[in-house]
């Protein structure tokens, strides 16, 4: 007997979750064991459930899918998550993929596509839908065109470096004769741009790239 790859869906729009169970339980070795129409249901359902993958809206009242993924990756390791969305932009795409998402599709797949993603993501594999994929190859080449320090300006580069060397905001503002409320928006500019989430994030990306050691 073929095993079942048990699946929850997750989207705040009943319709879109009827459309995709419709379809998918046409499939014999796919089962949809719950659906959730916000990122907290989803959490306590797979929490209960534990399934083998999840489709996950990134659009969700309270928590959206991008916390919600990366909650999922440190509530159940094993449970893969596709991201499934309307939403190609990189603001979306990168803060999803380094949350953990194993795939990542746009609502215009075809459903035999969407069938066949969820069972290469359970065998493993990482799926990005084309248009996602295209716009990651030009993000990566831009920035190895760019250099370690990416977009940032000279001055975002200087902050950086500093936090690199363990430097309070505070400290920083002295370093550099700012105001430590100029520091603050130096520090969220360039979180923002590398797509970082807190300062220890921002530290590692200095060390690894090599800023850190620039004078």
């Amino acid at each position: 007997m073929t095993e079942r790859i048990s699946v929850i869906i997750v989207d705040d729009h009943p319709v879109v979750r009827q459309g995709l169970r419709t379809f998918l339980e046409t499939q014999k070795d796919l089962e949809i064991v719950s659906e959730a129409s916000d990122g907290e249901e989803a959490l306590t359902q797979i929490g209960e459930s534990v399934p083998d993958v999840v489709l996950m809206d990134l659009v969700l009242p309270g928590i959206d899918g991008i916390e919600a993924t990366r909650r999922v990756r440190e509530l159940s390791p094993n449970t893969k998550v596709i991201v499934l969305t309307s939403f190609a932009d990189d603001e979306k795409v990168f803060p999803a993929i380094k949350a953990g998402a194993a795939g990542y599709l746009l609502k215009d797949v075809e459903p035999a596509q969407l069938a066949d993603a969820i069972r290469s993501v359970h065998a493993g594999e990482a799926l990005l839908h084309p248009t996602v994929a295209a716009r990651l190859m030009q993000e990566v080449s831009s920035e190895e065109r760019r250099g370690p320090g990416g977009t940032l300006t000279e001055r975002e580069l200087e902050v950086l470096r500093l936090i690199a060397r363990g430097m309070s905001n505070r400290e920083i503002s002295r370093e550099l004769t700012v105001s430590e409320k100029t520091v603050k928006t130096h520090v969220s500019n360039l979180l923002a741009k590398l797509h970082l989430a807190d300062r220890t994030q921002a530290a590692l990306y200095a060390v690894r790239r090599g800023i850190a050691d620039q004078s």
